[in-house]
């Protein structure tokens, strides 16, 4: 089984409005990107209860396992309770997921601006088409995170489904949490790029606010970690 550990935020900053007052492109491209870290604050808030989730769960698999097949009675107790703790992450993950993508959409928001910079500014026009890249690379890989845990999320199911049955067989049990642990090492994989291409984002947001001649300040927050796999 495994542990799921939070994922990198994006940096928030505020604006200090000192000598940018007729930057308008300049100042459209710090509102929209500013919006899309606020749009991410519900995919923030579900980090923490997502590990308390996986916790729980980890903790009932294990006891599930401890157990002879003459306490079925409990096996079946436990694991439908394990089942029902993957419900509630899976809802967490969606939740998640609308948050992602109403940040992106706001982050597109800022091509537009973006173009409005003209040649008169093309150093921080050159530095913005680079933050799209990233920041495009970020959200494909999500995409492709959430289809990886989500996949986990129904091996999951499907585990506790089995546990249920009287005549499960020791191979089939080993099969099915082989095919766990596999599915967890792509989610690593792909969280572990997703944490990346974020400090790659921050650092590059920082940069094009310098080109600008934004004058902000920034408040820090989530933590840069990566998912790690539990026996």
């Amino acid at each position: 089984m495994r542990l799921h550990t939070m994922i990198g935020a994006l940096a928030a900053a505020a604006l200090v409005m000192t000598g940018c007052s007729n930057q308008a492109p300049e100042e459209q491209i710090y509102e929209h990107l500013e919006e899309a870290v606020s749009q991410e604050e519900t995919f923030r808030e579900q980090q923490e209860p997502m590990v308390e989730l996986e916790e729980q769960e980890q903790q009932l698999y294990d006891e599930i396992i401890a157990l002879d097949m003459d306490q079925f009675d409990q096996i079946k107790e436990k694991s439908e309770e394990a089942a029902g703790i993957v419900e509630e992450r899976r809802n967490k993950l969606e939740l998640e997921k609308e948050s992602i993508d109403a940040a992106k959409a706001e982050f597109d928001e800022i091509k537009s601006p973006v173009e409005d910079l003209g040649e008169e500014n093309q150093e921080a026009q050159e530095k913005a088409q680079e933050l799209i890249d990233v920041m495009e690379k970020r959200y494909s890989t999500y995409e492709e995170l959430y289809s990886a845990y989500d996949e986990a999320l129904t091996l999951d199911a499907e585990l506790y489904e089995m546990t249920q049955k009287e005549d499960l067989k020791e191979e089939n049990l080993k099969s099915q949490v082989e095919k766990i642990n596999e599915s967890y090492n792509k989610v690593i994989e792909k969280n572990e790029a997703f944490n990346q291409y974020t400090d790659e984002y921050n650092t590059l947001k920082k940069e094009l606010y310098e080109t600008m001649e934004l004058d902000v300040t920034y408040e820090e927050s989530g933590e840069d970690t990566s998912e790690e796999e539990a026996s």
